[in-house]
């Protein structure tokens, strides 16, 4: 049940910490890797890519600075509301 025990921690984790796995649609897993999801396989896929990207930004960065931190949890919230929040403005296209 090696599977379906890594997909219930990934269930229980999201769960646990009040993560929407639509917003957030991959997760490295510890002493496994990655996993990614979406409507279909396509999208899937492409998430899987993204997430590829974003790891290796991460680790260039702490590559080229050890103690990098974070960016600030506000600055973090501003950036992804805008695109995805509710009164999300950036990226977005107006009807006429």
């Amino acid at each position: 049940d090696y599977e379906k025990n890594t997909g219930k921690v990934i269930i229980e984790t999201f769960t646990n910490r009040g993560i929407d796995p639509v917003a957030v649609p991959g997760v490295i897993c510890h002493s496994h890797g990655p996993f990614t999801w979406g409507k279909d396989a396509a999208q899937a896929v492409y998430h899987a890519v993204v997430l590829e990207e974003v790891a290796k930004m991460a680790y260039r960065a702490e590559t080229i600075n050890p103690r990098i931190q974070p960016a600030p949890q506000e600055l973090q919230d501003k950036h992804y509301l805008r695109k995805h929040g509710k009164n999300a403005y950036y990226g977005q296209t107006t009807l006429k």
